[in-house]
Protein backbone atom coordinates (compact mmCIF):
# COMPACT_ATOMS: atom_id res chain seq x y z
CA UNK A 1 0.00 0.00 0.00
CA UNK A 2 1.33 3.44 -0.92
CA UNK A 3 2.38 5.74 1.87
CA UNK A 4 -0.13 8.49 2.58
CA UNK A 5 1.61 11.78 3.38
CA UNK A 6 -0.10 14.78 4.98
CA UNK A 7 -0.02 17.83 2.74
CA UNK A 8 -0.33 21.56 3.30
CA UNK A 9 -0.49 24.32 0.72
CA UNK A 10 2.37 26.75 1.27
CA UNK A 11 3.06 30.01 -0.59
CA UNK A 12 5.85 32.33 0.48
CA UNK A 13 5.55 36.13 0.37
CA UNK A 14 8.32 36.17 -2.24
CA UNK A 15 6.50 33.72 -4.52
CA UNK A 16 3.21 35.60 -4.29
CA UNK A 17 4.99 38.93 -4.64
CA UNK A 18 6.61 37.80 -7.89
CA UNK A 19 3.17 36.92 -9.30
CA UNK A 20 1.69 40.25 -8.23
CA UNK A 21 4.63 42.08 -9.79
CA UNK A 22 3.89 40.40 -13.12
CA UNK A 23 0.23 41.36 -12.77
CA UNK A 24 1.25 44.96 -12.06
CA UNK A 25 3.66 45.08 -14.99
CA UNK A 26 1.38 43.45 -17.54
CA UNK A 27 1.59 45.21 -20.93
CA UNK A 28 -2.10 45.62 -21.68
CA UNK A 29 -2.94 45.07 -25.37
CA UNK A 30 -5.68 46.97 -27.20
CA UNK A 31 -9.22 45.76 -26.43
CA UNK A 32 -12.04 46.18 -28.97
CA UNK A 33 -14.82 48.65 -28.33
CA UNK A 34 -17.93 46.44 -28.36
CA UNK A 35 -21.40 46.57 -26.73
CA UNK A 36 -20.68 43.18 -25.15
CA UNK A 37 -17.11 43.18 -23.95
CA UNK A 38 -17.07 39.38 -23.77
CA UNK A 39 -17.86 38.76 -27.43
CA UNK A 40 -14.18 38.86 -28.48
CA UNK A 41 -12.80 37.04 -25.43
CA UNK A 42 -12.35 38.04 -21.80
CA UNK A 43 -13.84 41.48 -21.17
CA UNK A 44 -11.03 44.01 -20.79
CA UNK A 45 -12.76 46.19 -18.22
CA UNK A 46 -13.63 43.21 -16.07
CA UNK A 47 -10.12 41.77 -16.35
CA UNK A 48 -8.59 45.09 -15.28
CA UNK A 49 -10.94 45.18 -12.29
CA UNK A 50 -9.95 41.63 -11.31
CA UNK A 51 -6.27 42.53 -11.60
CA UNK A 52 -6.75 45.65 -9.48
CA UNK A 53 -8.51 43.57 -6.84
CA UNK A 54 -5.80 40.89 -7.09
CA UNK A 55 -3.07 43.44 -6.37
CA UNK A 56 -4.85 45.60 -3.79
CA UNK A 57 -7.59 43.66 -1.99
CA UNK A 58 -7.07 39.92 -2.44
CA UNK A 59 -5.91 38.44 0.87
CA UNK A 60 -3.68 35.58 -0.25
CA UNK A 61 -2.84 34.62 3.33
CA UNK A 62 -6.53 34.15 4.12
CA UNK A 63 -6.87 32.13 0.91
CA UNK A 64 -4.00 29.94 2.07
CA UNK A 65 -5.73 29.28 5.38
CA UNK A 66 -8.91 28.43 3.48
CA UNK A 67 -7.07 26.03 1.14
CA UNK A 68 -5.77 24.19 4.20
CA UNK A 69 -9.20 23.95 5.81
CA UNK A 70 -9.74 20.25 5.05
CA UNK A 71 -7.44 17.26 5.65
CA UNK A 72 -5.37 16.74 2.52
CA UNK A 73 -2.69 14.29 1.51
CA UNK A 74 -0.52 12.97 -1.28
CA UNK A 75 0.16 9.38 -2.27
CA UNK A 76 2.21 7.73 -4.98
CA UNK A 77 -0.05 5.98 -7.51
CA UNK A 78 1.93 4.39 -10.33
CA UNK A 79 4.18 7.19 -11.63
CA UNK A 80 2.15 10.02 -10.14
CA UNK A 81 2.01 11.80 -6.82
CA UNK A 82 -1.73 12.30 -6.42
CA UNK A 83 -2.99 15.10 -4.19
CA UNK A 84 -6.37 14.57 -2.54
CA UNK A 85 -8.68 15.67 0.23
CA UNK A 86 -10.03 12.91 2.44
CA UNK A 87 -12.78 14.00 4.82
CA UNK A 88 -14.06 11.08 6.89
CA UNK A 89 -17.38 12.43 8.06
CA UNK A 90 -20.36 11.03 9.85
CA UNK A 91 -20.34 8.05 7.50
CA UNK A 92 -17.33 6.78 9.46
CA UNK A 93 -15.67 5.04 6.54
CA UNK A 94 -18.77 3.24 5.32
CA UNK A 95 -19.97 5.45 2.43
CA UNK A 96 -17.05 6.65 0.30
CA UNK A 97 -17.64 9.16 -2.49
CA UNK A 98 -14.93 10.35 -4.87
CA UNK A 99 -15.70 13.73 -6.46
CA UNK A 100 -13.68 14.82 -9.50
CA UNK A 101 -13.21 18.31 -10.93
CA UNK A 102 -12.52 19.43 -14.49
CA UNK A 103 -10.86 22.30 -16.38
CA UNK A 104 -10.43 25.19 -15.70
CA UNK A 105 -11.64 24.34 -12.24
CA UNK A 106 -9.79 22.60 -9.44
CA UNK A 107 -10.40 20.60 -6.29
CA UNK A 108 -11.33 24.01 -4.80
CA UNK A 109 -14.61 23.94 -6.77
CA UNK A 110 -16.15 21.77 -4.05
CA UNK A 111 -15.28 23.96 -1.03
CA UNK A 112 -18.90 24.93 -0.45
CA UNK A 113 -20.10 21.31 -0.59
CA UNK A 114 -17.49 19.14 1.14
CA UNK A 115 -18.43 19.76 4.76
CA UNK A 116 -22.15 19.53 4.02
CA UNK A 117 -21.67 16.17 2.30
CA UNK A 118 -19.47 14.82 5.09
CA UNK A 119 -21.29 16.26 8.12
CA UNK A 120 -24.93 16.85 7.09
CA UNK A 121 -26.23 17.01 10.67
CA UNK A 122 -24.19 20.19 11.22
CA UNK A 123 -26.31 21.85 8.54
CA UNK A 124 -29.78 20.62 9.48
CA UNK A 125 -29.50 17.35 7.55
CA UNK A 126 -29.46 13.72 8.61
CA UNK A 127 -26.31 11.83 9.55
CA UNK A 128 -27.53 8.92 7.42
CA UNK A 129 -26.90 11.07 4.33
CA UNK A 130 -23.19 11.49 5.12
CA UNK A 131 -20.34 10.44 2.84
CA UNK A 132 -16.63 9.95 3.27
CA UNK A 133 -15.58 12.61 0.75
CA UNK A 134 -12.47 12.15 -1.40
CA UNK A 135 -11.55 15.04 -3.71
CA UNK A 136 -8.39 14.47 -5.79
CA UNK A 137 -6.57 16.90 -8.03
CA UNK A 138 -6.35 15.59 -11.58
CA UNK A 139 -2.84 14.58 -12.69
CA UNK A 140 -1.13 17.71 -13.99
CA UNK A 141 -3.52 19.97 -12.08
CA UNK A 142 -2.93 21.84 -8.85
CA UNK A 143 -0.92 19.90 -6.32
CA UNK A 144 -0.81 16.55 -8.13
CA UNK A 145 2.38 15.80 -10.04
CA UNK A 146 2.69 16.54 -13.74
CA UNK A 147 2.83 13.95 -16.54
CA UNK A 148 5.70 14.01 -19.02
CA UNK A 149 3.24 14.02 -21.92
CA UNK A 150 -0.56 14.34 -22.20
CA UNK A 151 -2.64 11.72 -20.45
CA UNK A 152 -6.41 11.52 -20.46
CA UNK A 153 -9.45 10.54 -18.51
CA UNK A 154 -9.19 6.78 -18.95
CA UNK A 155 -5.72 6.77 -17.41
CA UNK A 156 -6.91 9.08 -14.66
CA UNK A 157 -9.75 6.70 -13.84
CA UNK A 158 -7.28 3.87 -13.40
CA UNK A 159 -5.18 6.02 -11.06
CA UNK A 160 -8.20 7.16 -9.05
CA UNK A 161 -9.54 3.61 -8.72
CA UNK A 162 -6.19 2.59 -7.25
CA UNK A 163 -6.33 5.62 -4.97
CA UNK A 164 -9.72 4.53 -3.65
CA UNK A 165 -9.08 0.79 -3.36
CA UNK A 166 -5.33 0.28 -2.88
CA UNK A 167 -4.34 3.51 -1.10
CA UNK A 168 -7.46 4.28 0.95
CA UNK A 169 -8.63 0.66 1.22
CA UNK A 170 -12.26 1.04 0.19
CA UNK A 171 -13.77 -2.16 -1.22
CA UNK A 172 -16.37 -0.22 -3.22
CA UNK A 173 -17.33 3.40 -3.63
CA UNK A 174 -19.57 5.98 -5.31
CA UNK A 175 -18.33 8.57 -7.80
CA UNK A 176 -19.48 12.02 -8.93
CA UNK A 177 -18.13 14.55 -11.42
CA UNK A 178 -18.70 17.29 -13.97
CA UNK A 179 -16.68 18.53 -16.93
CA UNK A 180 -13.59 16.27 -17.25
CA UNK A 181 -14.62 14.89 -13.89
CA UNK A 182 -17.72 13.49 -15.59
CA UNK A 183 -15.52 11.69 -18.10
CA UNK A 184 -13.22 10.34 -15.38
CA UNK A 185 -16.26 9.21 -13.41
CA UNK A 186 -17.71 7.54 -16.50
CA UNK A 187 -14.43 5.70 -17.13
CA UNK A 188 -14.32 4.66 -13.48
CA UNK A 189 -17.66 2.93 -14.01
CA UNK A 190 -16.74 1.63 -17.46
CA UNK A 191 -13.36 0.07 -16.59
CA UNK A 192 -13.65 -0.46 -12.84
CA UNK A 193 -17.32 -1.31 -12.45
CA UNK A 194 -16.62 -4.06 -9.93
CA UNK A 195 -15.59 -1.34 -7.47
CA UNK A 196 -17.97 1.46 -8.48
CA UNK A 197 -21.48 0.98 -7.13
CA UNK A 198 -23.08 3.94 -8.93
CA UNK A 199 -22.17 7.27 -10.49
CA UNK A 200 -23.61 10.78 -10.55
CA UNK A 201 -22.82 13.28 -13.30
CA UNK A 202 -23.57 16.93 -13.98
CA UNK A 203 -22.27 16.62 -17.54
CA UNK A 204 -22.73 13.67 -19.89
CA UNK A 205 -19.52 12.65 -21.62
CA UNK A 206 -20.06 9.29 -23.30
CA UNK A 207 -21.91 9.22 -26.61
CA UNK A 208 -23.79 6.34 -28.27
CA UNK A 209 -22.03 5.09 -31.38
CA UNK A 210 -25.11 5.49 -33.63
CA UNK A 211 -25.45 9.26 -33.09
CA UNK A 212 -28.72 11.23 -33.03
CA UNK A 213 -31.84 9.34 -34.13
CA UNK A 214 -34.94 11.37 -33.30
CA UNK A 215 -35.81 14.91 -34.46
CA UNK A 216 -35.29 16.09 -30.87
CA UNK A 217 -31.84 14.51 -30.73
CA UNK A 218 -30.91 15.96 -34.12
CA UNK A 219 -32.01 19.44 -33.06
CA UNK A 220 -29.91 19.14 -29.90
CA UNK A 221 -26.86 18.06 -31.93
CA UNK A 222 -27.30 21.06 -34.24
CA UNK A 223 -27.52 23.41 -31.24
CA UNK A 224 -24.36 21.86 -29.84
CA UNK A 225 -22.54 22.37 -33.12
CA UNK A 226 -23.63 26.02 -33.27
CA UNK A 227 -22.59 26.63 -29.64
CA UNK A 228 -19.25 24.96 -30.29
CA UNK A 229 -18.60 27.18 -33.30
CA UNK A 230 -19.03 30.24 -31.07
CA UNK A 231 -17.48 29.08 -27.79
CA UNK A 232 -15.45 26.01 -28.66
CA UNK A 233 -12.23 27.44 -30.12
CA UNK A 234 -10.39 26.80 -26.84
CA UNK A 235 -11.29 23.09 -27.09
CA UNK A 236 -10.02 22.71 -30.65
CA UNK A 237 -6.75 24.36 -29.72
CA UNK A 238 -6.17 22.45 -26.51
CA UNK A 239 -7.18 19.14 -28.06
CA UNK A 240 -4.92 19.60 -31.09
CA UNK A 241 -2.03 21.95 -30.22
CA UNK A 242 -2.14 22.56 -26.44
CA UNK A 243 1.49 23.65 -26.28
CA UNK A 244 0.65 26.65 -28.48
CA UNK A 245 -1.33 28.28 -25.67
CA UNK A 246 1.26 27.12 -23.14
CA UNK A 247 4.05 29.10 -24.79
CA UNK A 248 1.97 32.29 -24.62
CA UNK A 249 0.67 31.78 -21.08
CA UNK A 250 3.90 30.76 -19.32
CA UNK A 251 4.93 33.38 -16.76
CA UNK A 252 1.81 35.40 -17.61
CA UNK A 253 -0.69 35.32 -14.73
CA UNK A 254 -2.93 37.91 -16.39
CA UNK A 255 -3.14 35.87 -19.58
CA UNK A 256 -3.92 32.73 -17.61
CA UNK A 257 -6.57 34.60 -15.63
CA UNK A 258 -8.19 35.91 -18.84
CA UNK A 259 -8.32 32.41 -20.37
CA UNK A 260 -9.87 30.93 -17.22
CA UNK A 261 -12.27 33.78 -16.47
CA UNK A 262 -13.67 33.64 -20.00
CA UNK A 263 -14.73 30.03 -19.37
CA UNK A 264 -16.36 30.89 -16.06
CA UNK A 265 -18.26 33.72 -17.74
CA UNK A 266 -19.35 31.70 -20.75
CA UNK A 267 -20.33 28.54 -18.89
CA UNK A 268 -22.12 29.90 -15.82
CA UNK A 269 -25.79 30.68 -15.32
CA UNK A 270 -25.69 34.48 -15.45
CA UNK A 271 -29.33 34.94 -16.40
CA UNK A 272 -30.11 36.62 -13.06
CA UNK A 273 -26.70 37.52 -11.62
CA UNK A 274 -23.27 38.78 -12.57
CA UNK A 275 -20.09 36.76 -12.55
CA UNK A 276 -19.04 38.40 -9.29
CA UNK A 277 -22.43 37.67 -7.75
CA UNK A 278 -22.16 34.03 -8.82
CA UNK A 279 -18.68 33.43 -7.38
CA UNK A 280 -17.04 36.54 -5.95
CA UNK A 281 -13.60 37.75 -6.98
CA UNK A 282 -11.87 36.05 -4.06
CA UNK A 283 -12.98 32.57 -5.10
CA UNK A 284 -12.27 33.21 -8.76
CA UNK A 285 -8.77 34.44 -7.99
CA UNK A 286 -8.02 31.57 -5.60
CA UNK A 287 -8.92 29.11 -8.35
CA UNK A 288 -6.62 31.02 -10.74
CA UNK A 289 -3.85 31.10 -8.12
CA UNK A 290 -3.91 27.30 -7.91
CA UNK A 291 -2.96 27.21 -11.60
CA UNK A 292 -0.44 30.06 -11.40
CA UNK A 293 1.35 29.00 -8.22
CA UNK A 294 1.74 25.38 -9.34
CA UNK A 295 2.64 26.09 -12.99
CA UNK A 296 -0.17 23.74 -13.99
CA UNK A 297 -1.77 25.88 -16.71
CA UNK A 298 0.29 24.04 -19.33
CA UNK A 299 -0.36 20.48 -18.16
CA UNK A 300 -4.00 21.39 -17.56
CA UNK A 301 -4.27 22.32 -21.23
CA UNK A 302 -2.51 19.07 -22.18
CA UNK A 303 -5.36 17.15 -20.59
CA UNK A 304 -7.54 17.86 -23.62
CA UNK A 305 -5.07 16.19 -25.96
CA UNK A 306 -5.27 13.11 -23.75
CA UNK A 307 -8.85 12.45 -24.88
CA UNK A 308 -8.15 11.65 -28.57
CA UNK A 309 -4.90 9.88 -27.68
CA UNK A 310 -6.90 7.48 -25.50
CA UNK A 311 -9.60 6.80 -28.08
CA UNK A 312 -12.16 9.59 -27.79
CA UNK A 313 -15.79 9.48 -26.66
CA UNK A 314 -17.72 7.03 -28.79
CA UNK A 315 -18.55 3.48 -27.75
CA UNK A 316 -18.40 0.46 -30.00
CA UNK A 317 -21.71 -0.32 -31.77
CA UNK A 318 -24.30 -1.39 -29.22
CA UNK A 319 -22.03 -0.72 -26.23
CA UNK A 320 -23.59 0.94 -23.16
CA UNK A 321 -22.40 1.76 -19.67
CA UNK A 322 -24.55 -0.37 -17.38
CA UNK A 323 -23.46 1.06 -14.02
CA UNK A 324 -26.47 2.88 -12.47
CA UNK A 325 -26.10 6.52 -13.49
CA UNK A 326 -27.75 9.66 -12.14
CA UNK A 327 -27.67 12.96 -13.99
CA UNK A 328 -28.33 16.50 -12.76
CA UNK A 329 -29.25 18.85 -15.59
CA UNK A 330 -28.23 22.38 -14.58
CA UNK A 331 -30.09 24.57 -17.12
CA UNK A 332 -27.61 27.45 -17.31
CA UNK A 333 -25.04 25.27 -19.08
CA UNK A 334 -24.72 27.15 -22.41
CA UNK A 335 -22.05 25.14 -24.20
CA UNK A 336 -22.42 21.55 -23.00
CA UNK A 337 -26.20 21.42 -22.81
CA UNK A 338 -27.75 18.13 -21.81
CA UNK A 339 -28.93 15.91 -24.66
CA UNK A 340 -32.44 14.48 -24.70
CA UNK A 341 -32.76 11.66 -22.20
CA UNK A 342 -33.35 9.19 -25.03
CA UNK A 343 -29.87 9.97 -26.37
CA UNK A 344 -28.22 9.67 -22.95
CA UNK A 345 -29.93 6.35 -22.24
CA UNK A 346 -28.27 4.74 -25.24
CA UNK A 347 -24.89 5.46 -23.64
CA UNK A 348 -25.72 5.21 -19.92
CA UNK A 349 -27.99 3.21 -17.64
CA UNK A 350 -29.82 6.35 -16.47
CA UNK A 351 -31.73 5.60 -13.28
CA UNK A 352 -32.18 9.19 -12.09
CA UNK A 353 -32.57 12.41 -14.09
CA UNK A 354 -33.06 15.71 -12.25
CA UNK A 355 -33.81 18.99 -14.01
CA UNK A 356 -32.31 21.58 -11.68
CA UNK A 357 -33.92 25.02 -11.23
CA UNK A 358 -30.76 27.03 -11.94
CA UNK A 359 -27.00 26.80 -12.15
CA UNK A 360 -24.44 26.13 -14.83
CA UNK A 361 -21.27 24.25 -15.63
CA UNK A 362 -19.44 24.70 -12.31
CA UNK A 363 -22.41 23.40 -10.36
CA UNK A 364 -20.80 22.69 -6.98
CA UNK A 365 -19.08 26.09 -6.92
CA UNK A 366 -21.96 28.10 -8.35
CA UNK A 367 -24.89 26.45 -6.52
CA UNK A 368 -23.38 24.40 -3.67
CA UNK A 369 -26.64 23.93 -1.77
CA UNK A 370 -28.52 22.66 -4.83
CA UNK A 371 -25.58 20.41 -5.64
CA UNK A 372 -25.45 18.99 -2.11
CA UNK A 373 -29.20 18.39 -1.95
CA UNK A 374 -29.10 16.54 -5.27
CA UNK A 375 -26.13 14.36 -4.34
CA UNK A 376 -27.73 13.51 -1.00
CA UNK A 377 -31.02 12.58 -2.67
CA UNK A 378 -29.17 10.36 -5.13
CA UNK A 379 -27.34 8.69 -2.28
CA UNK A 380 -30.61 7.79 -0.56
CA UNK A 381 -31.78 5.93 -3.65
CA UNK A 382 -28.75 3.65 -3.91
Amino acid sequence: MAEIKPFEVSWSPGEVGAVLDRVRDYPWPPAPDAPDGWSYGCDGAYLRDVCRYWMEDYDWRAALVDLNRFPQFTAQVEDYEIHFLHVVGEAGGKRPLIVTHGWPGSHYEFWGAIEKLAFPSKFGGKAADAFDVVVPSLPGFGFSSKPKRPIGQKTTARLFDKLMTEVLGYKSYLAQGGDWGAMVTSWLARDHGANVRAIHLNMLGFRPSDGPKTPEETAWAERQLAAGNVMGAYLRLQMSKPQSIAWMAAGNPVGQAAWILERFHDWSDLSKKTLDEAYGKDRLITNIMIYVMTDSFTTGAWYYRGLPEEGGLAFKPGERLETPTAFANFPGEPLYQAPPRSFAERAYNVVRWTDMPRGGHFAAMEEPDLYVDEVRAWGREI
